[in-house]
């Protein structure tokens, strides 16, 4: 039931299953604008089931992310993991490798930004069990100011 009720409450659809290799456990994608010659941005509303990560990656021309709904993580190479709650907008900055994905026990909803004006994303190795697993995180909120 509160599946149903939480696709009624997000503002995308959930998307189609994602069947690549480049995520662990089970993930959707609901394209919501492809880049093209005139604007090199795209942006897709990503929903983790619970557990569910991407792999380690980067974005040549760099990432933003917008929490939505649910908890997740997010982490760069060589810095602790952080959870993220809905309202969190993470920066991830081009080049540099990170993961993110839902928290263990409770999905996770994203709208990615990417910009691939300097190419597109560059999937590297499976976060393990043990890097996912990792109690050392800090909470951090995250948000543009003006």
């Amino acid at each position: 039931m509160k599946d149903i009720k939480q696709q009624k409450e997000n503002i995308f659809p959930k998307g189609e299953k994602i069947t690549n290799e480049n995520f662990t456990g089970s993930a959707y994608l609901q394209m919501l604008m492809a880049s093209d010659s005139l604007n090199p941005t795209s942006v897709g509303n990503v929903t983790f089931e619970a557990g569910a990560r991407t792999k380690w990656h980067l974005h040549p021309g760099g990432q933003i992310l917008l929490v939505t709904d649910g908890v997740g993580y997010y982490q760069e190479k060589g810095q602790p993991k952080k959870v993220l709650h809905k309202g969190d907008v993470i920066k991830c900055p081009p080049n540099i490798p990170h993961w993110h994905g839902a928290s263990a026990d409770t999905s996770f909803v994203q709208v990615a930004i990417t910009n691939n004006h300097k190419g597109t994303v560059v999937w590297l190795e499976t976060v393990t069990d043990e890097e996912y697993n990792k109690k050392k995180y800090r909470r951090v909120k995250f948000h543009f100011s003006y």
